[in-house]
C-alpha cells in the first residue's frame, strides 16, 4: 500500500521573523527532509492567498489580529497579513526539500480560508486531493508542518473523516496554541483516530 507524506505550509511568513511566526516553526524543517526518503510519495501544501483576503485583520475595520468574526461558513481567527500569492512569505523555507509529486496551494478564495488540505473552511469545497490520493492508490497518510492546531489538525480531521488512515508526526510540527487551540486540536485527533507520533526522522 503506498504512503505519503503531506507537508503542510513550512513557509516564510510561518517560521520565526515572518509575519504570523509559529514558535520554533523552523524546526520542522530538518526532520521533515529526513522523513521524506521513508515514503513513496511527498505532496507540500501552501497557503496562497491574494491580498485583502477576508482571513486577514486588515480586511475588516475596528477588528485586531487573533481576534474572531462570525463569516458564512461558521467562526473565522482573524489572521496578520500573511502567505500573499509570490511573496517572499508565501515561499517554502529556504531549507526545506520541495522535490515532492504535488505541491498544493491552498486559501486562494478571497472569501474563504483554508485550514485544511482536503477542504476549505466551508468543510464542503474540495481541493481535489482527495480524488489524487484515491488516483494514486494511497490510503494511508503522515501528516507534519504547521501549524499543529489549524492547518494540520484540520487536514488530519478531514483525512481521518475520508477514511484514510491518518498518522500526525508531532516531532515534526509545531502549534500557534491560540487560546488552548492546542491541547483542544490533540484531543479531537485522538478521538477520530488519528495516531499521534512523537519520533520524526
Amino acid at each position: 500500500m503506498s504512503q505519503a507524506l503531506i507537508v503542510i505550509d513550512v513557509q516564510n511568513d510561518f517560521c520565526p521573523g515572518g509575519a504570523l511566526a509559529v514558535p520554533d516553526g523552523d524546526a520542522v524543517v530538518a526532520p521533515i527532509n529526513a522523513l521524506m526518503a521513508e515514503f513513496d510519495t511527498v505532496i507540500l501544501t501552501q497557503d496562497w492567498h491574494p491580498a485583502g483576503h477576508s482571513s486577514f485583520a486588515s480586511s475588516h475595520p475596528e477588528k485586531a489580529p487573533f481576534e474572531e468574526i462570525e463569516m458564512p461558513y461558521g467562526r473565522q481567527v482573524l489572521w496578520p497579513d500573511h502567505c500573499e500569492q509570490a511573496s517572499e512569505g508565501a515561499q517554502f523555507h529556504p531549507d526545506l526539500i520541495t522535490r515532492g509529486d504535488l505541491i498544493l496551494r491552498k486559501g486562494f478564495r478571497r472569501a474563504i480560508d483554508s485550514y485544511s488540505c482536503f477542504f476549505e473552511n466551508d468543510h464542503k469545497t474540495g481541493t481535489g486531493l482527495e480524488g489524487y490520493l484515491h488516483t494514486r492508490g494511497i490510503r494511508d497518510l503522515t501528516l507534519v508542518g504547521l501549524a499543529t492546531d489549524y492547518c494540520v489538525a484540520y487536514s488530519a480531521l478531514d483525512a481521518a473523516r475520508l477514511g484514510f488512515s491518518v498518522a500526525v508526526d508531532l516531532a515534526a510540527c509545531r502549534a500557534i496554541d491560540l487560546d488552548g487551540s492546542l491541547n483542544k486540536a490533540l484531543s479531537e485527533m485522538q478521538a477520530a483516530g488519528v495516531a499521534l507520533k512523537n519520533h520524526a526522522g
